[in-house]
């Protein structure tokens, strides 16, 4: 969160008031920081200095034209789950040539216009979804650029929601199914086998499973090889922690140098696939204090942000801090819970914290850059938030705040 710090005793990101982008725009408001995400994503590229690589950001971690516009200025590649997440990333000026696509249930529209606009490569999932891209790609008369997910089954050591490289995951090719599966796609004309891919589950903070993962694909492209068939690529997928609390997530030069001395000699380039390291201290949700209140038991501070806003608290019990805009002394002692207005007793966005606020004040939920809009819903018919990208001493509004009227756009009574 190096670019959000306070001066003269007010949050800022990069060089803007805080303060005042909650009291111009209102909130609740995710502000990202233009300066965080070049800053991470060039660490990556600087990390794999001298490897040939692609760096296809995870789109799902953040879709804002705004933030997907940063990267593609960066000529970053991207990593796409849906056709939606494909034309965001040609809206903001993104290269489909530098995008893979991934995703268990990609339908044949969403092939057909994936191979239209020219992919750099599908990562498939299933038997099924391999046999219908040879189809798709046969209509169209293109041949379509493969590369197979495989699931190795390595324990990611994080939350069980976010975990996808266990045996039990929906992800993936069970790597003892992918040979004969390569087998099959180099035997179709209409299909280019071209690389591998694995991507063990998100939030990972130890080198151990990435390794074992890496490793256990690299000897399935060895013994590929041994059979004739030859991939370009490894896509060691992403998933790299960031710290929130007291998590301890590896360097970005340990985890190069670990994807570096797996690789090796072979002449492999290397896709990886960052998201939340790449955005999630990039951002922060703006919320404003609606009331305070004590219930006898328990002290409340209730804002306007809720978990149709930033669901992870309330979805994964995930931790982020929560500070005020105004620097001021933790009320030490004086532990709230700090939640939303969301008819639900899962709905808050910090508990047990020792914050001081009062009817009014501001508070920024910190870290927030990383599948915070991208959840977000309009549960108990709340319109979402906005979303801007400071860039210095300027800021630019990327989504303007919904209206009611939004919410109803589409809708009809049987009467009408």
């Amino acid at each position: 969160m190096s670019q959000f710090e306070y001066r003269a005793g007010r949050l800022h990101a990069e060089s803007v008031d805080l303060v005042r982008i909650a009291e111009t725009l209102g909130t609740p408001t995710y502000v990202y920081s233009r300066a965080s995400l070049e800053a991470a994503w060039h660490e990556f590229d600087d990390a794999l200095f001298g490897q040939p690589h692609l760096i296809c950001y995870a789109v799902k971690a953040n879709s804002n034209l705004g933030v997907l516009g940063v990267l593609a200025d960066l000529e970053s590649g991207f990593d796409i789950v849906s056709e939606g997440e494909l034309e965001r990333v040609l809206a903001a000026g993104g290269d489909a040539g530098r995008t893979v696509f991934s995703g268990v249930g990609k339908s044949p529209r969403e092939m057909a216009r994936a191979l239209e606009v020219g992919i750099r490569c599908f990562n498939v999932e299933s038997p099924e979804e391999l046999f219908v891209l040879d189809e798709v790609a046969g209509r169209l008369g293109k041949v379509a650029p493969v590369s197979l997910r495989v699931n190795p089954d390595v324990d990611p050591e994080t939350h069980p929601y976010i975990a996808t490289g266990l045996a039990e995951s929906k992800f993936g090719i069970p790597i003892e199914d992918a040979t004969a599966l390569y087998r099959a796609a180099a035997a179709r004309a209409n299909l280019s086998v071209v690389g591998i891919d694995c991507h063990i589950g998100s939030q990972l903070t130890s080198l151990k499973p990435i390794r074992d993962a890496i490793s256990k694909v690299l000897a399935l492209v060895d013994a590929l090889a041994e059979e004739g068939i030859r991939l370009e690529h490894v896509d060691v997928g992403g998933g790299l922690g960031i710290r929130y609390r007291d998590e301890l997530p590896p360097s970005l030069g340990d985890y190069a140098r670990a994807v570096r001395s797996l690789v090796g000699e072979r002449e492999l380039e290397v896709l990886i696939e960052p998201g939340r390291a790449i955005c999630g201290n990039a951002g922060v949700l703006l919320t404003k204090v609606e009331y305070t209140k004590h219930n006898g038991v328990r002290g409340f501070v209730v804002v306007d942000a809720a978990m149709n806003d930033f669901l992870r608290p309330a979805l994964y019990e995930a931790w982020c801090d929560i500070v005020p805009l105004l620097e001021s002394e933790p009320a030490i002692g004086k532990a709230v819970d700090v939640v939303g207005p969301v008819c639900e007793s899962g709905d808050f966005l910090g508990r047990g914290r020792e914050i001081e606020a009062a009817r009014g004040s501001y508070l920024a939920v910190c870290s927030a850059g990383a599948y915070g809009f991208v959840m977000s819903s309009n549960y108990n018919s709340r319109p979402r938030a906005a979303e801007i990208v400071v860039d210095g001493d300027r800021y630019h509004v990327t989504r303007a705040r919904e209206s009611i009227g939004d919410l109803m756009r589409g809708e009809s009574t049987l009467g009408e």
